[in-house]
């Protein structure tokens, strides 16, 4: 069998191009690299790990982004003297 070559890469990045569209993939790649960046960082904490022996606590929730969560319109601008 033939090597992985660049020609298979274009051909499988012309077929993520048109199942996703172009206006999805930058916030699919994000997510992507978001993912690499958590599982790197897990695979780097079992490493610590197993060289010290013991468990490192880490919090993963803390690292991931939290969603902005807008307070409601009426608890901000209620005005308590009416």
């Amino acid at each position: 069998m033939g090597a992985f070559g660049w020609p298979h890469l274009l051909i499988i990045l012309a077929v993520i191009l048109l199942l996703f569209g172009a206006a999805k993939l930058p916030a699919l790649a994000k997510s992507v690299g978001q993912s690499a960046r958590v599982f790197k960082g897990e695979m780097k904490a079992m490493k610590d790990e197993d060289a010290s022996g013991k468990p490192k606590a880490e919090n993963v929730a803390s690292e991931t982004p939290k969603a902005d969560i807008p307070a409601s319109p009426s608890s901000s601008t209620a005005d308590p003297s009416s």
